[in-house]
């Protein structure tokens, strides 16, 4: 006859079973808690209070950028990027040293933004790196400013819809292309002396000296040969239609000496001859896109003031003009 068996399994065995079904309850337990009531992982620290100055190195596809950022008065969620001209310097931000921007907007409740560097860029992602002067990284400046950028603020609570942009010379027509092409994150954009039409008869040619001036920079590594369809993308004229409803601001000077013009050395007489002619080129394109946004009915405000040379005290002044109308449209008082 054949013994029976014993279906038992050794006390061992049941014991090691009973802890690994306590452990599997208490696990799922656990989670179950962790999901349903765990508090929000906080931002980042501040190194500064409310109001203050603090520079940040933010994580891009070029590289870590230096951002010198002044924080909302009272902690508010707006933010307004100050974007710097053609000859951006690798340091520092020129709104931060040539105008008052940080004393003019103190005790307001906005965050200033201002990223450093980006010389000759336009504020775009290019297609390859410059090969006339070994530029190392392809500029992803559209990428960082739309993507990066407000990614890493909004840990800070500074919220990536309730923004405004402006900038001066180059950056004042990368504010309206890139407000153009990223509604969901812009509400007001300032161009101060930027141009405005950059596909106008000469434009490409004008842009192409000015940029190999400014560091030897090929303009076909930006935006290709002159036909390619990206400098239509990123001519305000061009994409104009898609700024209705954004609260905008738009200003240039003649071109004659003002009153922060008092050359004496020779070095001045040509700075300010330069100034001259530059701040004529923006007067033209920023009168060309007066018309064009009448044509649409797009309404903007316009500051075209009987003198003034492409320089940053016109600037400083400008967007003291324009910052009520920044301020009332991002909520930020």
């Amino acid at each position: 006859m054949t013994p029976v068996t014993s279906r038992r399994r050794p006390l061992r065995h049941r014991f090691s079973a009973l802890i690994a079904a306590t452990l599997a309850l208490l696990t799922a337990a656990t989670v179950a808690a962790a999901g349903a009531g765990a508090a929000p992982v906080p931002g980042p620290a501040r190194t500064v209070p409310s109001g203050g100055y603090e520079e940040l190195w933010v994580p891009s596809a070029m590289g870590n950028v230096k951002v010198q950022v002044q924080w909302a008065a009272r902690g508010g969620n707006a933010s307004l990027y100050l974007l710097d001209g053609l000859r951006a310097l690798p340091d520092r931000n020129a709104w931060s040293f040539d105008t008052n921007a940080m004393d003019q907007f103190r005790h307001d409740n906005i965050t200033l933004v201002m990223p450093v560097g980006g010389e000759s860029s336009f504020y775009t992602d290019w297609y390859y790196p410059s090969n006339f002067n070994q530029q190392q990284v392809t500029y992803k400046w559209e990428t960082f400013l739309t993507r990066e950028l407000p990614d890493f603020l909004a840990r800070y609570g500074v919220e990536r819809s309730n923004t405004g942009i402006a900038g001066v010379s180059m950056g004042g027509t990368a504010a309206m292309t890139l407000a153009a092409h990223h509604r969901d994150q812009f509400k007001f954009a300032g161009s101060y002396s930027g141009y405005l039409n950059t596909t106008a008869p000469g434009m490409r040619e004008a842009i192409r000296i000015a940029m190999l001036d400014a560091g030897r920079y090929n303009v076909d590594a930006m935006w290709g040969p002159p036909w390619n369809p990206a400098w239509l993308r990123n001519d305000p004229f061009v994409v104009a239609p898609q700024l209705q409803g954004m609260s905008l601001y738009v200003s240039a000077g003649t071109g004659f000496p003002g009153i922060y013009d008092h050359p004496g050395a020779p070095i001045e007489y040509w700075n300010t001859a330069m100034g001259m002619g530059l701040e004529l080129l923006s007067m033209t394109s920023s009168r060309a896109f007066q018309i064009r946004l009448a044509t649409l009915g797009i309404p903007a405000t316009f500051s075209f003031p009987p003198s003034g040379i492409h320089s940053w005290p016109y600037w400083s002044g400008e967007l003291w003009q324009s910052r009520a109308q920044i301020l009332h449209t991002l909520n930020a008082w």
